[in-house]
């Protein structure tokens, strides 16, 4: 029944390689880093300086009232959103009211908004304050000023999962989709953490990367010396829709979204399970809920963040979903050239994953002269690799244990 299938309608990608399809797909295929030393504010008291900060153009960036009464994160989201509307070529205004839906994920939401508040407020008091500090900083900002902007009256919701909340709030999505509670579902991801307490607390955990050599090539997922992540900011959004409604309109349809897994490892609040037991189940219940076998996914857009424990367990759990097929399966990594960006970073992935669909081209890790050797994958380096892109397994874990794995499938 077509009532059933959630398709892709539009796509808008924010991001350090940058911004609006177009870019964010040749950079992509290119390897073109975003990641530079910080300037956004000065980072001389952190031992990491270096992030992946987006270059909004101006036909993006925030008009005078908005940059005062918007977090960044809510500046990145809505331009994510206005690129993915407007390549849907849905008129909103047209929709039957209440049958338009939200879903945004984010891990931290307005964190600019509370880091300057909070010394505000501790060095001069409440009245040194922004009046807006609290719906600017609130985690359901981006979600209610998403609503606000287009006029919808369907569901608004908000998915916290730390990194895997992006393809957190597209599985959700898919849900009302399928439930029958919306035709049209706007969701995805956005994060602005390049703020100094975010970039010191993770450094401070050792979690990012502390290469001081070339900041383009610190991001190394499955390298042999890969030692951390990348922080970054951006946004990635997507237009769903049911099949039906997307026909009714005549739509150009990029992806079919075929299946979605969550999972939790229950096992630790930052380490992923070693045995990666967690998120194989999350690709497994993908694989289930799309009827794919192994030997049917044509690509993996992995999770790939750079650190030492997360890409071993991801690569157990890739063995363990996908048995034989695992070292056949051309296995990529954005993250070698965005950056992390949280919440966003699943969002933007799935818009890769869907380009990849669309182009028959796989883009290449950056950085990747010395792959573990240890990890047994068709890791696709140098140049992208032309290939039949039937379909995509795309995975995102978090802290916390959270696993989300999606499946992307060409229109059929």
């Amino acid at each position: 029944m077509t009532a059933d299938r959630v398709v892709v309608t539009g796509m808008g990608p924010v991001s350090s390689i940058g911004v609006g399809l177009e870019r964010f797909h040749e950079a992509a295929l290119k390897s073109v880093s975003g990641i530079r030393p910080i300037t956004s504010f000065d980072p001389s008291r952190l031992s990491v300086r270096i992030a992946g900060e987006v270059d909004l153009p101006e036909s993006l960036a925030p008009s005078g009232r908005d940059r005062l009464a918007d977090d960044r994160c809510t500046h990145l989201g809505m331009a994510a959103t206005r690129l993915a509307v407007d390549d849907s070529g849905l008129d909103l205004t047209a929709e039957a009211d209440g049958r338009v839906a939200v879903v945004i994920g984010t891990g931290i939401g307005g964190i600019g908004t509370w880091e300057s508040n909070t010394r505000a407020v501790i060095e001069r008091g409440e009245r040194a304050m922004r009046p807006r500090f609290i719906p600017m900083a609130m985690l359901n900002a981006l979600s209610a000023r998403i609503s606000l902007e287009y006029g919808l009256h369907g569901s608004v919701l908000t998915m916290v999962s730390a990194c895997a909340s992006g393809p957190d709030a597209i599985a959700c999505a898919a849900m009302l989709i399928r439930s029958g509670e919306a035709d049209v579902v706007i969701a995805g991801g956005a994060d602005a953490p390049v703020v100094e307490t975010i970039v010191g607390g993770f450094a401070r955990m050792r979690a990012l990367s502390v290469s001081d050599g070339d900041p383009a090539r610190a991001s190394r997922p499955f390298h042999t010396d890969r030692d951390g992540f990348v922080i970054a900011e951006g946004a990635g959004v997507l237009v769903l829709e049911s099949l039906d409604h997307a026909r009714r309109r005549q739509a150009r349809i990029h992806a079919e979204l075929t299946g979605y897994g969550r999972s939790s490892d229950a096992f630790h609040a930052t380490m992923p399970q070693p045995d990666g037991s967690g998120a194989r189940r999350a690709i497994t219940s993908a694989l289930r809920s799309a009827g794919l076998a192994a030997e049917d996914v044509a690509h993996v857009n992995s999770h790939g963040t750079g650190t030492p424990f997360n890409d071993a367990a991801e690569t157990i759990a890739l063995h363990s979903a996908l048995g034989a097929a695992a070292p056949e399966i051309p296995v990529t990594a954005n993250k070698s050239i965005t950056g992390h960006c949280l919440g966003a970073s699943g969002a933007l992935e799935a818009i890769a994953s869907i380009q990849a669909i669309t182009s028959g081209l796989i883009p290449p890790i950056a950085n990747l002269d010395r792959p573990d050797k240890q990890l047994h994958l068709d890791l696709v380096r140098d140049e992208p690799r032309e290939a039949d892109v039937h379909s995509v397994l795309t995975n995102s874990f978090a802290f916390g244990g959270h696993n989300v794995a999606l499946v992307f499938g060409r229109m059929s």
